[in-house]
């Protein structure tokens, strides 16, 4: 594992992804059956809609990709994908009104039904476009009988279920995300440990709670052993204990 690089990559495996996946391909086939582009007003409102699903498809995936050298640009890319995902779901709110509708319930039988289908985890392989893709599609056909096979009002409504069950994860993803840089900061301060590191002494004690090296620091009651990783690792040695650890046999 790296000392400086964050862990980037793997968005396949992400919920989040997979549904954003499905919602792009669903508003795809949503827009070229229901929104003819002669009917289109400004002939923007379909490209808008396809564009706005892509994105939030897309910048999952950049997020996940430069997570490995910049924690700030996956926190940044992970919102605009759930924002992107809100404005495809405003899209949809006005075509429902346009048509006279509202809105499914919370307790629409429909809305239940969409809301309690799992997906099942993807795992990498060695063969993974080819996998995943055959995976993807599987799992979108638990949703057919909403996005494609029945009429538009019941398209519309399935494809903001499925975005606020993506919008829920990606907020649950920023949050950890945000616990994640306090706890462990950005490469730049991941960057300035490894040199510490590199430049302590052999003879550094290490740390009793983490194992890392630790450096002298004085308090008002004199010098001691902390640790290297502070402030995520309180760790701390008395001098002197550390002086007869050195010279037990």
């Amino acid at each position: 594992m790296s000392r400086i690089y964050n862990t980037s990559g793997g968005y396949r495996k992400l919920h989040s992804f997979n549904f954003a996946t499905i919602i792009h391909l669903g508003t795809v086939s949503f827009c070229k059956r229901h929104i003819p582009w002669k009917e289109d007003p400004l002939g923007k409102t379909s490209g808008q809609m396809v564009g706005g699903s892509r994105s939030g498809k897309q910048n999952i995936i950049e997020g996940s990709e430069r997570a490995k050298t910049s924690s700030e640009t996956e926190i940044r890319l992970t919102d605009v994908a759930k924002a992107s995902l809100s404005e495809l779901q405003g899209d949809l709110e006005d075509y429902l009104v346009q048509k006279g509708c509202i809105p499914w319930s919370v307790h629409d039988p429909d809305h239940k039904a969409i809301m309690s289908i799992m997906l099942e985890p993807f795992e990498y392989t060695e063969d993974v476009l080819h996998d995943y893709w055959t995976y993807l599609l599987k799992e979108k056909k638990k949703f057919d009988p909403w996005l494609d096979d029945r009429d538009d009002i019941t398209a519309a409504n399935a494809l903001i279920v499925l975005i606020q069950r993506t919008t829920g994860l990606l907020g649950r993803q920023l949050n950890r995300l945000e616990k994640d840089f306090i706890a462990k900061g950005g490469i730049k301060e991941k960057m300035f440990q490894a040199r510490v590191e590199a430049r302590t002494p052999i003879d550094t004690p290490q740390c009793p709670q983490c194992e890392k090296p630790m450096r002298k620091r004085v308090s008002s009651r004199g010098e001691f052993w902390g640790c290297s990783g502070y402030p995520e690792c309180k760790g701390t040695r008395q001098i002197e204990e550390a002086r007869e650890d050195a010279v037990t046999p």
